[in-house]
């Protein structure tokens, strides 16, 4: 029942599934979430998390400890599969200059950067992005550090909708049919819920 249904699920999508492969085989992407202050940031930061994950995102990287946090997204993992990981209390400027050292990209995402439709398919053009989202002020030096300072919008919102909309366009839609294994799968169904249980069938 379970082999049925994933095939029934995923049928239509193969050749869509087949262009995402491709392009993650060739992109690494992880998540620098700077300046969390764990007694203000949990929701969002988890968030963060939860969005870098299910939008194509292999980690996030966490400037201090939250042990909520962490514990969160491990058991996110857990239930519903994939291999996304979360690294904490690093050094965020360290992280950036190692990253950058090892031939990544910077994007840091603000409000004041250049907007996002003008430069996205430069940066599509690099194989390790480092995405920086701010909680707290930005220290100016990450203005100058990133490779680019990209604006989602020119109005104030959410980080965790910027982290979403500039990943989505990174990857173009498809990361939206990615495949995550060992968990809990939706059967996407126009009216009711369809779950599959690992090991379990429907």
């Amino acid at each position: 029942m379970l082999t049925r249904n994933l095939d029934i699920l995923h049928g239509e999508f193969r050749e869509e599934l087949n262009t995402r492969q491709t392009l993650v085989a060739c992109m690494r992407v992880a998540v620098l979430r700077l300046g969390h202050r764990p007694e203000r940031d949990k929701r969002i930061t988890t968030h963060v998390g939860l969005v870098a994950r299910a939008f194509g995102a292999e980690e996030m990287l966490l400037n201090g400890r939250d042990a909520h946090v962490e514990e969160s997204l491990t058991d996110v993992v857990k239930r519903w599969g994939g291999s996304f990981r979360v690294r904490a209390d690093i050094s965020w400027k360290r992280e950036v200059i190692r990253w950058k050292e090892a031939g990544g990209k910077v994007v840091h995402l603000t409000m004041y950067g250049s907007n996002l439709p003008g430069v996205i398919e430069d940066i599509r053009r690099c194989d390790d992005i480092l995405v920086v989202v701010g909680a707290e002020k930005v220290p100016a030096e990450m203005y100058d550090l990133a490779d680019w300072n990209v604006a989602v919008g020119n109005q104030p919102h959410s980080e965790v909708a910027a982290l979403a909309v500039f990943l989505d366009r990174l990857f173009t839609g498809k990361e939206l049919l990615d495949e995550f294994e060992g968990g809990l799968k939706i059967v996407p169904s126009p009216k009711g819920k369809q779950v599959l249980y690992p090991n379990y069938g429907v």
